[in-house]
């Protein structure tokens, strides 16, 4: 996939723990492991608002697109 989740890098910075995270934004510790490991599929914007408010960080600090193979691929066959 080319969005990937940099949750953890955000909690390190800010010497949170998910499950404090957890406490703040009221999604289950599980959850927020599924979206931090990047097995998420989905996320609702009402959530990543939450979790934006609670590392006060902006839903670009969390979520990244990186160009994978799949990418690059379809790239030098239009050139």
């Amino acid at each position: 996939m080319s969005i990937s989740v940099d949750l953890d890098i955000q909690l390190v910075k800010r010497k949170m723990k998910l499950v404090e995270l957890s406490d703040k934004v009221g999604i289950t510790v599980q959850n927020l492991s599924i979206l931090k490991t990047g097995k998420a599929r989905a996320i609702r914007f009402s959530t990543l608002e939450k979790i934006c408010e609670a590392l006060d960080c902006t839903p670009g600090d969390i979520l990244k697109y990186r160009l994978g193979e799949e990418d690059e691929d379809s790239i030098n066959q239009l050139q």
